[in-house]
């Protein structure tokens, strides 16, 4: 990729595109496969909200300080996050299909106590349902998602300077 375009992403092999808000009311538009996603912020318009919605997993409050917020901003870029599903993940192949850990992430903003909290920051977008996901499916294990993830991380951060304003770590949790 190389500026992170709407366009540059679909000539990467990103699909999907939908509200979080239509994928919440049809959760079938997403495959049952492994890959990469990345939440989008189609305007780059940034209003922060101090309690957001995600859930308190184990009793621990998802929510971050506005400063913490404002620090993480990627100023210039539409992508918030980037995820993955059914990486190899302590030396095994995760059963994890985009389908269920979209899922999960989503549950999560939704207050639920889920263990998804990569992405947390998220939550704390005021509009986050008209925030956008996509994704490209990994199938049959041809590229590890953890692998493209980590890769992913590291192009953005080679031309942003920083990670994308969601992500926690460099996606480096499967090594």
């Amino acid at each position: 990729m190389n500026d992170w375009t709407l366009d540059d992403l679909n000539e990467y092999g990103f699909e999907g595109f939908f509200k979080i808000s239509d994928l919440r009311r049809d959760i079938t538009k997403i495959p049952l496969e492994r890959g990469v996603y990345m939440i989008i912020n189609p305007d780059k318009a940034k209003k922060f909200i101090e309690e957001g919605t995600g859930g308190y997993y184990n009793g621990k409050n998802p929510n971050v300080t506005l400063g913490i917020l404002e620090d993480n901003w990627v100023y210039g870029s539409n992508i918030l996050y980037i995820g993955q599903a059914g990486g190899i993940i302590k030396g095994k192949w995760s059963e994890s299909k985009l389908r269920n850990r979209i899922s999960a992430y989503f549950r999560f903003g939704q207050g639920k106590p889920v263990s998804h909290q990569g992405g947390r920051y998220i939550w704390q977008i005021a509009d986050n349902q008209s925030l956008i996901v996509c994704w490209k499916v990994l199938p049959d294990k041809i590229k590890d998602p953890c692998q493209e993830e980590y890769e992913l991380i590291a192009r953005f951060k080679a031309f942003y300077s920083k990670r994308p304003f969601a992500n926690l770590n460099d996606g480096s949790r499967c090594k």
